[in-house]
Protein backbone atom coordinates (compact mmCIF):
# COMPACT_ATOMS: atom_id res chain seq x y z
CA UNK A 1 0.00 0.00 0.00
CA UNK A 2 1.44 3.34 -0.77
CA UNK A 3 0.99 6.12 0.67
CA UNK A 4 1.35 9.86 -1.01
CA UNK A 5 1.88 12.87 1.81
CA UNK A 6 2.28 15.98 0.36
CA UNK A 7 4.36 17.32 3.46
CA UNK A 8 5.16 16.80 6.74
CA UNK A 9 1.81 17.52 8.46
CA UNK A 10 0.57 14.24 6.23
CA UNK A 11 3.78 12.48 7.59
CA UNK A 12 2.63 12.82 11.23
CA UNK A 13 -0.77 12.57 10.22
CA UNK A 14 -0.02 9.08 9.04
CA UNK A 15 1.96 7.61 11.61
CA UNK A 16 -0.58 8.88 14.70
CA UNK A 17 -3.51 6.52 12.68
CA UNK A 18 -0.69 3.77 12.14
CA UNK A 19 0.38 4.53 16.26
CA UNK A 20 -3.66 3.18 16.84
CA UNK A 21 -3.02 -0.28 15.72
CA UNK A 22 -0.35 -1.25 16.76
CA UNK A 23 1.22 -2.63 20.11
CA UNK A 24 3.48 -4.57 22.53
CA UNK A 25 5.20 -7.18 20.24
CA UNK A 26 4.77 -5.39 17.03
CA UNK A 27 8.26 -4.22 15.26
CA UNK A 28 7.70 -1.49 12.58
CA UNK A 29 10.76 -1.01 10.47
CA UNK A 30 11.55 2.48 9.37
CA UNK A 31 13.56 2.74 5.65
CA UNK A 32 14.20 5.54 3.78
CA UNK A 33 17.55 7.52 2.32
CA UNK A 34 19.16 9.81 5.20
CA UNK A 35 16.41 12.50 5.54
CA UNK A 36 13.59 10.70 4.07
CA UNK A 37 11.78 11.51 7.15
CA UNK A 38 12.26 8.32 9.36
CA UNK A 39 12.48 10.21 12.39
CA UNK A 40 9.99 12.61 11.34
CA UNK A 41 7.25 9.54 11.30
CA UNK A 42 8.53 7.69 14.49
CA UNK A 43 8.36 11.22 16.36
CA UNK A 44 4.83 11.51 15.59
CA UNK A 45 4.11 7.88 16.40
CA UNK A 46 5.54 8.47 19.44
CA UNK A 47 3.96 11.26 20.24
CA UNK A 48 0.27 10.04 19.38
CA UNK A 49 1.00 6.73 21.54
CA UNK A 50 1.84 9.29 24.54
CA UNK A 51 -1.24 11.32 24.10
CA UNK A 52 1.05 14.41 24.06
CA UNK A 53 2.13 16.33 20.62
CA UNK A 54 4.72 17.96 22.97
CA UNK A 55 6.47 15.26 24.18
CA UNK A 56 10.07 15.59 23.74
CA UNK A 57 11.33 13.04 21.34
CA UNK A 58 14.79 13.49 20.64
CA UNK A 59 16.25 11.49 17.33
CA UNK A 60 18.14 8.58 18.80
CA UNK A 61 20.99 8.64 16.56
CA UNK A 62 23.90 9.06 19.01
CA UNK A 63 22.25 7.36 22.26
CA UNK A 64 21.24 4.58 19.93
CA UNK A 65 18.27 3.77 21.65
CA UNK A 66 15.34 6.11 23.23
CA UNK A 67 12.54 4.83 25.33
CA UNK A 68 9.10 5.47 26.05
CA UNK A 69 6.63 4.09 28.43
CA UNK A 70 2.63 4.34 27.65
CA UNK A 71 -0.25 2.80 29.53
CA UNK A 72 -0.26 -0.03 27.05
CA UNK A 73 3.72 -0.63 26.67
CA UNK A 74 6.77 0.20 26.36
CA UNK A 75 8.57 1.70 22.97
CA UNK A 76 11.57 1.41 22.07
CA UNK A 77 13.27 4.19 19.12
CA UNK A 78 16.32 2.97 17.85
CA UNK A 79 18.57 4.29 15.25
CA UNK A 80 20.78 1.41 13.88
CA UNK A 81 23.04 3.88 11.39
CA UNK A 82 26.27 3.71 13.51
CA UNK A 83 25.94 -0.32 13.82
CA UNK A 84 28.27 -2.19 11.81
CA UNK A 85 27.50 -5.92 12.63
CA UNK A 86 23.70 -7.54 13.09
CA UNK A 87 24.68 -9.05 16.45
CA UNK A 88 25.97 -5.64 17.87
CA UNK A 89 22.18 -4.97 18.26
CA UNK A 90 21.66 -7.81 20.96
CA UNK A 91 23.86 -5.54 22.97
CA UNK A 92 21.50 -2.87 23.37
CA UNK A 93 18.91 -4.69 24.69
CA UNK A 94 16.16 -5.03 22.28
CA UNK A 95 15.32 -8.44 22.32
CA UNK A 96 15.24 -9.02 26.19
CA UNK A 97 11.28 -7.86 26.07
CA UNK A 98 10.72 -7.96 22.61
CA UNK A 99 7.24 -9.71 23.25
CA UNK A 100 6.55 -6.71 25.67
CA UNK A 101 7.52 -3.87 23.43
CA UNK A 102 6.52 -2.10 20.06
CA UNK A 103 9.90 -1.62 18.49
CA UNK A 104 10.59 1.54 16.05
CA UNK A 105 13.58 0.41 14.27
CA UNK A 106 15.58 2.98 11.85
CA UNK A 107 18.18 1.87 9.55
CA UNK A 108 16.48 -2.11 10.19
CA UNK A 109 18.94 -3.49 7.80
CA UNK A 110 21.53 -3.78 10.11
CA UNK A 111 19.87 -5.95 12.84
CA UNK A 112 19.55 -9.33 12.86
CA UNK A 113 17.41 -10.75 9.48
CA UNK A 114 15.24 -12.83 11.44
CA UNK A 115 13.81 -9.66 13.93
CA UNK A 116 12.78 -9.42 10.39
CA UNK A 117 9.91 -11.73 9.99
CA UNK A 118 6.70 -10.19 11.42
CA UNK A 119 8.04 -6.48 10.99
CA UNK A 120 5.94 -3.78 9.63
CA UNK A 121 8.12 -1.90 6.65
CA UNK A 122 7.35 1.62 6.19
CA UNK A 123 9.29 2.81 3.99
CA UNK A 124 9.14 7.10 3.14
CA UNK A 125 10.89 8.41 -0.15
CA UNK A 126 10.82 11.47 -1.71
CA UNK A 127 8.89 11.41 -5.13
CA UNK A 128 10.74 11.22 -8.56
CA UNK A 129 11.43 15.42 -9.14
CA UNK A 130 9.38 16.63 -5.69
CA UNK A 131 10.52 20.02 -4.88
CA UNK A 132 13.54 19.72 -2.08
CA UNK A 133 13.08 22.08 1.15
CA UNK A 134 11.70 21.57 4.71
CA UNK A 135 8.49 20.35 3.72
CA UNK A 136 8.48 18.19 1.28
CA UNK A 137 6.38 15.58 -0.12
CA UNK A 138 6.80 11.97 0.92
CA UNK A 139 5.61 8.43 -0.52
CA UNK A 140 5.37 6.21 2.81
CA UNK A 141 5.05 2.20 1.42
CA UNK A 142 3.48 0.27 4.06
CA UNK A 143 3.95 -3.77 3.89
CA UNK A 144 4.05 -6.80 6.05
CA UNK A 145 3.01 -10.23 6.27
CA UNK A 146 -0.66 -11.46 6.01
CA UNK A 147 -0.95 -10.84 9.52
CA UNK A 148 -0.35 -7.19 9.29
CA UNK A 149 -3.04 -6.89 5.83
CA UNK A 150 -5.45 -8.03 7.72
CA UNK A 151 -4.30 -5.89 10.85
CA UNK A 152 -4.62 -2.78 8.42
CA UNK A 153 -7.42 -3.76 6.44
CA UNK A 154 -10.11 -0.98 6.99
CA UNK A 155 -7.75 1.37 8.08
CA UNK A 156 -8.13 4.70 6.96
CA UNK A 157 -4.79 6.32 5.35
Amino acid sequence: MEVSCSGQADVEKLAARLADHLGAGDLVALTGDLGAGKTTFARAFIRACLGDQMAEVPSPTFTLVQTYDTDDCSIYHTDLYRIKEPDEVYDLGLDDDRSGALLLVEWPDRMPEDWWQDALEISLKRPAGAATGEDEARIVSIKGGSDWQSRLTGMKL
